[in-house]
């Protein structure tokens, strides 16, 4: 997921993404303790979508508090 997507979404958008990626980030993760795990490199993925999203988050709180 590209920045600029990110910061197109609204609030409510953002924290259900959230939601959505630490969901997948589990699944990756039972995935691979069980061996069926195809594309590792995913788990890097969502894991900074992750973060991409939360930062984007804490940059809106930031600029809502100095408003």
């Amino acid at each position: 997921m590209k920045n600029k997507e990110i910061r197109e979404m609204t609030d409510a958008e953002l924290t259900a993404k959230v939601v959505d990626f630490k969901r997948e980030k589990l699944n990756l993760k039972i995935q691979s303790r069980t061996g069926q795990l195809e594309k590792t490199a995913r788990v890097r993925e969502v894991r900074r979508d992750i973060a991409r999203c939360l930062t984007e988050i804490a940059a809106r709180k930031a600029n809502a508090e100095v408003k």
